[in-house]
């Protein structure tokens, strides 16, 4: 058994509600967790693992003196982190800062991934982010450029993706102008800068041309100076239109491109440019290649599950269709 000492503010803030993180914390280690006034007793068969909920413990209290708020995705994401042995990463992850949103809330990374994602954005011309839906790609992206707008470091933003569709609707049938039939395809950039920027902001920046916001096909015949490029659903976009998209790119300016190979909405996916670009433009100085994955999800803990159940029903159906034998000619003679 080990204790561990917690004033009564520090445990309702690790516990969570109900106990539903102590809970989590306690089937993942296989222990047994009591709180007696201010003292914290942890049990269980093995040393090791009431070792490893200790650590976790003590983690979430640091967060919560470094006033983060403890929901069930951070004990998540810290009960895993200790399960590989990358807890100290993980924290230094969660403690790096990219920009203060409007509301003075701190944008922060949250995996080792995406910290290694906002370091390759800082210190490369252009990156290419490919992983799983909830990684983080546009939001992270978004982000970094309100901070080089703010600092300084670029003019303007200029963010685009594809205009494909996803699903049953069809641009020709949506109602309106050319402008309001895009919009939808665009509205995720937006929910990205109003969240951070707030949407006052927003549209101030819009209405003197600091911020824009255009299809891809917009981009063509342009030399994009001091600005910040953000092309995202890459994957939706063939090889010659990324070639056009990056070879936008002007003095003083950046460019990334996000995507999720999983998610192709093209009519042939093998038309998508994108995992053949990241492969022609690998090793070239000043471009960065990341690759996210589902440990790097960070919208409900659900999601997370979801891709790997993906992952896994790919994974089978490539194996099951490289171990079919293909049919045998017919034996001469044979009728």
């Amino acid at each position: 058994m080990q204790e561990l000492e917690f004033t009564l503010e520090e445990q309702m803030a690790v516990f969570g509600i109900q106990d539903q993180n102590i809970k989590l914390i306690e089937q993942a280690f296989s222990v047994s967790i009591c709180a007696r006034n201010t003292k914290i007793e942890i049990s269980g068969e093995t040393e090791a693992e009431i070792q490893n909920a200790a650590s976790v413990l003590n983690h979430l209290k640091l967060l919560y003196e470094n006033h983060n708020e403890i929901t069930m995705d951070v004990v998540y994401r810290m009960v895993e982190s200790v399960q590989t042995g990358e807890i100290h990463e993980a924290l230094g992850a969660m403690s790096n800062i990219i920009v203060i949103a409007n509301t003075n809330r701190p944008i922060k990374c949250k995996t080792i991934g995406q910290k290694n994602y906002i370091q390759a954005l800082r210190e490369n011309t252009v990156t290419l982010c490919i992983g799983p839906a909830g990684t983080g790609k546009t939001y992270l992206a978004v982000a970094q450029a309100v901070a080089d707008l703010k600092d300084g470091k670029v003019e303007r933003i200029i963010m685009s993706r594809p205009a494909i569709e996803a699903g049953e609707e069809r641009l020709g049938f949506l109602p309106g102008d050319l402008s309001q039939k895009v919009d939808p395809y665009l509205r995720p950039l937006y929910d990205a800068l109003n969240d951070i920027l707030g949407v006052e902001s927003v549209q101030k920046y819009l209405e003197r041309g600091v911020i824009e916001i255009a299809p891809l096909a917009y981009m063509r015949g342009r030399t994009l100076n001091r600005a910040s490029i953000i092309i995202d659903e890459s994957q939706n976009a063939s090889l010659s239109t990324l070639k056009m998209a990056l070879t936008r790119l002007g003095e003083g300016s950046k460019m990334v491109l996000t995507g999720d190979i999983t998610q192709i909405d093209l009519p042939k996916k093998e038309d998508s440019g994108l995992e053949r670009c990241a492969s022609i433009l690998n090793g070239i100085e000043g471009i960065s290649i990341v690759r996210l994955n589902n440990r790097d999800v960070v919208r409900n803990r659900l999601v997370k599950d979801i891709v790997k159940a993906f992952e896994k029903a790919e994974t089978e159906k490539k194996i099951n269709a490289g171990g079919k034998t293909p049919p045998r000619g017919r034996r001469k003679g044979s009728v």
